[in-house]
């Protein structure tokens, strides 16, 4: 779960969710526009969206080049696992919960 006011403006929600997986284990079909942008940590991250209706699918960072985040509303199933980590907590809304097994940070995993 991240908190920071880029994801909540990217989402259109008060967080943005996504499940992390290895980038030779993902194949991204069709047609997709990147944006990259510098995060709230100071290291590149790039959005992958859709380029007619502008839904955000993915998303890499520097950081992790190895790793993909997919968003977890474009997973075909409701089974996703629940949060691991929550971060950018500095810009949580109150009323979001975040379940007692979620490591929690300030601002990002590295304190950036």
């Amino acid at each position: 779960m991240c908190h920071c006011k880029a994801c909540q403006r990217r989402s259109g929600s008060p967080l943005g969710m996504m499940v992390y997986f290895a980038v030779e284990d993902v194949c991204i079909a069709g047609n997709s526009t990147q944006y990259t942008r510098t995060a709230d940590s100071g290291d590149a991250l790039t959005h992958g969206f859709c380029p007619v209706c502008g839904t955000p699918f993915w998303l890499k960072t520097a950081k992790h080049p190895a790793g993909i985040g997919i968003a977890v509303g474009a997973i075909e199933t409701n089974e996703s696992a629940g949060p691991v980590r929550s971060v950018f907590e500095e810009n949580r809304h109150p009323w979001v919960q975040i379940p007692a097994t979620a490591q929690r940070f300030e601002r990002g995993r590295d304190g950036r």
